[in-house]
């Protein structure tokens, strides 16, 4: 019996899932396996997750009593994929959806066809996550997220929810001493402006007590305009910038551009969109030592 069935899916999601089985959406570089097919021999929740940061979350709860995947290609820029038909009927017989709201809206638009508890969006953990949706660059936010999915994870497999909190705890107590790892390495850099090729380290730069200055917004795929080009390169003098972080999302060339202009380096932050290598944690640590690096930090 599928999940769907499992929760109780209506007429509306039983006829969505059929168009969208006939109709599937272009997805470019699809090569991925099927969600629904690596689930469907799994004897504990099915659950699918995105971006990486969320699966990362899922899999360390879950631990073995779960089968957890993406809903698109490992390495899938999350603003711009487009599911196909058959990777959204995956997300809405999943028993339980992780995801970011506002982040991708294809997937977005796929966890609305859900009917039934097992979701856990991780936007809605903190209220800034209504305008921006990098809420994983905040490791006390992860935590937070890990003990929703617990709960979620427990409420599909009541069988396994002790593991599941015990495993949920273990996983917050690593992502505070995340956090007071970067706390301490970024002590000296408060108040520093952070600029970036766009606006997707808000989170980051809350915690830490940075100011983020971004050339573009939190969607990578708008293009700034001159003037936009021209006040932000004003900022960078006027705060003494020495270094523009771009990332793997956004194309180099803005940040570049900006850096040639006012004369300053470049460097690489990640927001870790399309992959958390080799893990959160260690990734996260690597952005500490770039942005120690590249900010202008007392000491």
């Amino acid at each position: 019996m599928s999940a769907a069935r499992r929760r109780g899916a209506g007429p509306a999601t039983a006829a969505a899932l059929a168009a969208l089985a006939l109709t599937p959406l272009a997805l470019a570089g699809c090569g991925a396996g099927d969600p629904s097919a690596s689930a469907a021999g799994a004897g504990g929740p099915a659950v699918l997750a995105t971006p990486p940061a969320m699966l990362e979350v899922v899999e360390r709860v879950g631990g073995e009593d779960v089968t957890a995947s993406g809903p698109a290609p490992a390495g899938a820029d999350a603003h711009a994929v487009e599911l196909t038909g058959e990777q959204v009927a995956a997300v809405v017989e999943a028993d339980v959806v992780v995801h970011v709201g506002g982040l991708s809206p294809s997937v977005d638009e796929a966890v609305a066809l859900r009917e039934g508890p097992g979701e856990v969006d991780a936007a809605q953990v903190d209220p800034r996550g209504e305008r921006d949706p990098h809420v994983w660059l905040d490791p006390e936010v992860v935590a937070d997220v890990a003990g929703l999915v617990a709960d979620e994870l427990s409420a599909a497999d009541p069988g396994g929810a002790e593991g599941y909190a015990r495993r949920a705890r273990e996983y917050a107590d690593e992502m505070e001493a995340l956090d007071a790892d970067l706390a301490e390495v970024l002590a000296p850099c408060r108040g520093a402006v952070l600029v970036t090729a766009h606006e997707a380290f808000g989170y980051l730069a809350d915690r830490y007590g940075l100011e983020q200055l971004g050339i573009t917004g939190v969607d990578p795929h708008v293009e700034p305009t001159p003037a936009r080009m021209r006040a932000v390169a004003e900022e960078v003098r006027a705060a003494g910038v020495r270094t523009v972080f771009f990332d793997q999302v956004t194309s180099t060339g803005v940040a570049r551009t900006l850096a040639d202009e006012v004369g300053v380096t470049t460097a690489v932050l990640s927001p870790l969109e399309t992959s958390v290598d080799p893990d959160y944690a260690t990734a996260m640590r690597a952005n500490g030592e770039a942005l120690r690096d590249g900010l202008v930090c007392e000491g």
